[in-house]
C-alpha cells in the first residue's frame, strides 16, 4: 500500500533534480515492494533525471546496509554493539585523548552530501563540544578554488550567482573543465540556445560527451595540454584587449585592477599560447570574438564563462578561476541579467556545506572565524563566550597529513566521506588513518574507510530524513522524509546530540531538523550567506519556489524577503561595490612530465557513478553499465605501448600504481590517459594522484599528474620510498577482511 507521494530532490549532485518518491508502507516494503521514483518539474531539471536519479531509490534497499554500530574488539575485528556501548566508548576515548593531548588532538571530517542542518550541527559540535579548530570536509576537494577566486573578486562565493535557467538565453557559453553531459545530464538542455547560435565552447583535454555537443557547427572544442587551462584564458584576455573587444565603460564603472591585468596578459599572445597549450591561435581568436559578440556591450543576447573541477583541481586552480573571472569582467558579463561568470558545484550540498561551518576557517553564514564581530554574533546564538571558540584549523589535505602524528590529531570523526577512495594520494591517507588512536565513521553502507574504523555508526539516508540542501545556484531546497529508516539506524543529529550529552553539553543540539535550521538561520543573519528569512515552514508553503540566498529576515512583521536569484545587479559584495581584477600567471602542474613519467593522467567521473561509488556501485543497472575502472588512451599511444583494447594497463606515479582495463579511443590526447575515480582497490585512480595543493585554496591537484603507463605485469620504474608509520596493533590494513563491515566495498 502506497503512502502519499513525497516531493523531494535527488541525493547525488548539486543540480539537485526535483523528484517524487512513492514509498510503500513498512509491511509492504518487508515483502519486497519497491520505492518508486518519478521526475518532478523544476526549473533546473524540467522533470528529467539521469540514470543515477532514476535508480536512486534502489540504494535504500542495499542488502549490506549498516543497521547497528560496530566496535573493534581486542581481537582486532569489528563486532556488533549496542548504541549505548558504541557511544559510551566514543565519548570515553575522546575524553581520554583530550585530557592527555588537549582539544587539538581531536579532529572532524565532514562531507559535501550532508544536509545544511547536519553540516551546521557538525561545525558547532567541533567548536563548542570538542573545542577543536580541526574541522574540514571533502568540499575542499570540490569547490575550494572556485570559492577562493569568487570571494577575492566579488566578495562572495555562490557557485552560480544566477539561476541555471538563465543559461538558456545565452548566445555563447565558455565551459572550462566540466563534462556536464555525463556529470549533470539534465543541465545540458540549458545550453540549447548557445548551441543553436554556434556559441558553445568547451575546454577539455578529452573529447568528452560534452565536447561532442560542439560538433556540426554548434560551437568549438579547445583541447589543451593538461594543466594549461590558465594560459588559454590568458590568451583569450590578450585577444579581448588587443582587438578592442573589452567593455571599457563597464571596467571603469564596476571594477578595479583592469590595467594591471591588461599589462600582464600582454605576454600571452595567441601564438605563444599555442606553443604552451597546444590550442591553435586561430581558435583562441575565434573564441574571444564569439564571446565578445554575444556580450551585452556589443548587442548580443548574453554570454557566460563557467568553470568546473577540471580547471579548479590544480595547484594553480585559484589563479585559473581568477583568470576566468577576469575574462568575464573584461567582457562586462557579471552583474548583468543573461550574462555572467559561474562555477559548477559538484557535490549535492557542496554549496551549503561550505556556508555553515564545515570549512576550517568559517562560521555559519559564510563568516570568517577570525572576524571578531562574526565570532561574537555566532557565539551569542550558541550561548558561549566568543573567547572560547577555537580559531581556524587547516585545510583537508593538511589535516589528513597530520593525523596520527605526534603533534597532530589522535582521533578523527568522519561523516559522509569515504576518504580511502576519494582523497588524493590514498596510500598516504591509509597510513595516516591507521596511525590514529581512534577513528569513528558515520555511514550508510560499509566502505574502505569503515574497514579501518574503531567504531562505525549507522546513519540515515536521504529519503529517511528531513532537512535542506543548497543547489549549485544557491537555491535552498527541502529534503523530505519519504520512509522510515531500518530499525537500529539513527540520524546524525541524534548521534551528535547523544555524544554532546555524554561529553557534558546537555543542551544546544536538538534532534529535530526544523529546529536546527531555525538556529542556523539566526546564526547566518547578517552574513554573506544569510538564510535568516527562510524556514522549513516557508519552504513547505512555497514548494515550487525554493528561495535563493541571501534571504534576510524581513524588518516588518509578516514581510518576506523574496530571496536573491541574481547577485551583483547593482553592486558587488566588496567594500566599494566594485569587482576586483587580479593579475595571475602560469606556473604549470606540480608533477610535470619527466623521463620516468612521460604521460599525463587526468581523472574524472562517468555517467553511471558518483564520487567513491558507494551508492551507485550497489545499483545493478549502473554497475552493469560501468562494471570496472578503466584507463582511456589514444590508439597511437596504445600501439606504442603494446597495449590492446581490453587488456590490463598499469599506471604508475611517484606515489603508487593503479591497474585497470585499457579503453582505446581517439577521444583522448596521445600524451594523456584518463581514469575515473569511482572504484576502490587496485583500480583506484587516487592511488596515483598527487596531494599537492593550491597555495590559496588548499585544494589538491587531482586533475593532472605525470605517470608511466605499461602493460600490466611489465616492470615498472622504481619510485622513491615513502617513510611509513607502522600500523597500530589490532588495526587492519585497508585490504584486510574479517567482519561484514570489513569485507564490504564502497
Amino acid at each position: 500500500m502506497d503512502v502519499a507521494p513525497t516531493p523531494t530532490h535527488c541525493p547525488y549532485c548539486a543540480l539537485q533534480c526535483a523528484q517524487t518518491l512513492s514509498a510503500p508502507d513498512d509491511a509492504a516494503r518487508a515483502l519486497g515492494a519497491p520505492v518508486t521514483v518519478a521526475g518532478r518539474d523544476f526549473p533546473t531539471n524540467r522533470g528529467g533525471l539521469c540514470q543515477k536519479g532514476w535508480t536512486s531509490a534502489q540504494v535504500l534497499g542495499a542488502p549490506d546496509r549498516l543497521t547497528s554500530p560496530w566496535v573493534r574488539g581486542a581481537d582486532g575485528e569489528l563486532h556488533e554493539a549496542t548504541w549505548d556501548q558504541a557511544l559510551d566508548l566514543v565519548a570515553g576515548r575522546l575524553q581520554e585523548i583530550r585530557a592527555e593531548h588537549g582539544p587539538c588532538a581531536v579532529a572532524v571530517f565532514g562531507g559535501g552530501g550532508l544536509t545544511n542542518e547536519k553540516a551546521y550541527a557538525l561545525g558547532k559540535f567541533a567548536r563548542v563540544v570538542l573545542r577543536t579548530p580541526f574541522i574540514d570536509y571533502n568540499g575542499r576537494f570540490c569547490m575550494a578554488s572556485a570559492a577562493a577566486g569568487a570571494n577575492r573578486a566579488f566578495g562572495v562565493d555562490r557557485g552560480l550567482p544566477f539561476p541555471l535557467a538563465d543559461l538558456g538565453g545565452a548566445q555563447a557559453v565558455l565551459l572550462l573543465g566540466s563534462n556536464l553531459a555525463e556529470t549533470m545530464p539534465p543541465s545540458v538542455a540549458h545550453l540549447a540556445g548557445a548551441r543553436a547560435s554556434g556559441g558553445l565552447v568547451v575546454v577539455d583535454p578529452r573529447h568528452s560527451a560534452t565536447a561532442s555537443l560542439t560538433q556540426e557547427g554548434k560551437g568549438l572544442h579547445l583541447q589543451p595540454v593538461p594543466g594549461t587551462d590558465l594560459p588559454v584564458l590568458l590568451g583569450l584576455l590578450h585577444v579581448v584587449w588587443a582587438e578592442g573587444l573589452a567593455d571599457t565603460a563597464y571596467l571603469e564603472d564596476r571594477t578595479t585592477g583592469a590595467d594591471a591585468v591588461r599589462r600582464s596578459v600582454a605576454a600571452w599572445w595567441p601564438e605563444r599560447v599555442e606553443q604552451v597549450a597546444g590550442v591553435p591561435a586561430q581558435d583562441l581568436r575565434r573564441t574571444a570574438r564569439l564571446l565578445a559578440a554575444a556580450s551585452p556591450a556589443r548587442g548580443g543576447t548574453g554570454a557566460y564563462v563557467l568553470t568546473g573541477r577540471g580547471v579548479e583541481q590544480s595547484t594553480q586552480g585559484t589563479a585559473t578561476v581568477t583568470a576566468a573571472i577576469n575574462l568575464a569582467l573584461a567582457l562586462g558579463l557579471p552583474g548583468r541579467v543573461g550574462s555572467g561568470y559561474g562555477a559548477i558545484t559538484g557535490q549535492g550540498n557542496g554549496q551549503g556545506g561550505r556556508e555553515h561551518g564545515q570549512k576550517a576557517d568559517q562560521l555559519p553564514g559564510y563568516r570568517s572565524i577570525t572576524d571578531p564581530d562574526a565570532r561574537a554574533h555566532v557565539a551569542a546564538v550558541w550561548g558561549v563566550d566568543a573567547a572560547d571558540l577555537p580559531g581556524p584549523g587547516v585545510p583537508a589535505v593538511e589535516l589528513l597529513r597530520r593525523c596520527g602524528t605526534p603533534d597532530g590529531p589522535r582521533a578523527l570523526l568522519v561523516h559522509g566521506c569515504n576518504l580511502v577512495v576519494s582523497a588524493p594520494d590514498s596510500g598516504r591517507v591509509v597510513e595516516r588513518l591507521a596511525a590514529l588512536d581512534l577513528l569513528v565513521v558515520c555511514d550508510v553502507v560499509p566502505s574502505e574507510t569503515t574497514r579501518l574504523a574503531d567504531v562505525v555508526l549507522p546513519v540515515t539516508q536521504w529519503a529517511e530524513e528531513e532537512g535542506t540542501m543548497t543547489s549549485l545556484e544557491g537555491r535552498i531546497l527541502r529534503r523530505r522524509r519519504a520512509l522510515s529508516p531500518p530499525p537500529g539506524v539513527r540520524t546524525e543529529l541524534e548521534v551528535l546530540h547523544a555524544l554532546a550529552a555524554r561529553l557534558g553539553v546537555t543542551s544546544g543540539f536538538p534532534t529535530d531538523a526544523g529546529a536546527v535550521f531555525d538556529e542556523l538561520a539566526r546564526a547566518s543573519a547578517g552574513g554573506r550567506a544569510d538564510y535568516s528569512g527562510v524556514s522549513h515552514a516557508r519552504l513547505d508553503a512555497e514548494p515550487e519556489v525554493a528561495v535563493h540566498w541571501p534571504c534576510p529576515a524581513g524588518t516588518d512583521v509578516g514581510a518576506r524577503h523574496p530571496g536573491t536569484p541574481r547577485l551583483f545587479l547593482d553592486a558587488f559584495a566588496t567594500v566599494d561595490g566594485r569587482a576586483r581584477m587580479v593579475a595571475v600567471d602560469h606556473r604549470g602542474p606540480s608533477d610535470d612530465l619527466r623521463p620516468e613519467a612521460p604521460l599525463y593522467l587526468v581523472t574524472g567521473r562517468v555517467l553511471q557513478h558518483y564520487q567513491s561509488g558507494a551508492q551507485t556501485r550497489r545499483v545493478p543497472a549502473l554497475a552493469a553499465a560501468q562494471p570496472e575502472p578503466f584507463v582511456e588512451m589514444h590508439p597511437a599511444l596504445a600501439d606504442r605501448l603494446g597495449i590492446g583494447d581490453g587488456e590490463l594497463a598499469a599506471v604508475t606515479s611517484s606515489r603508487g600504481t593503479a591497474v585497470a582495463v585499457a579503453r582505446v579511443t581517439d577521444s583522448a590526447r596521445p600524451d594523456t590517459v584518463f581514469m575515473p575515480f569511482h572504484w576502490p582497490g587496485e583500480g583506484s585512480a587516487n592511488r596515483v594522484t598527487t596531494d599537492a595543493t593550491d597555495p590559496v585554496s588548499g585544494m589538491p591537484e587531482f586533475k593532472v599528474c605525470a605517470v608511466d603507463v605499461r602493460a600490466a605485469g611489465s616492470p615498472v620504474p622504481p619510485r622513491p620510498a615513502r617513510v611509513s608509520t607502522p600500523e597500530p596493533a589490532g588495526r587492519p590494513s585497508a585490504g584486510s577482511t574479517g567482519s561484514p563491515v570489513g569485507t564490504a566495498q564502497r
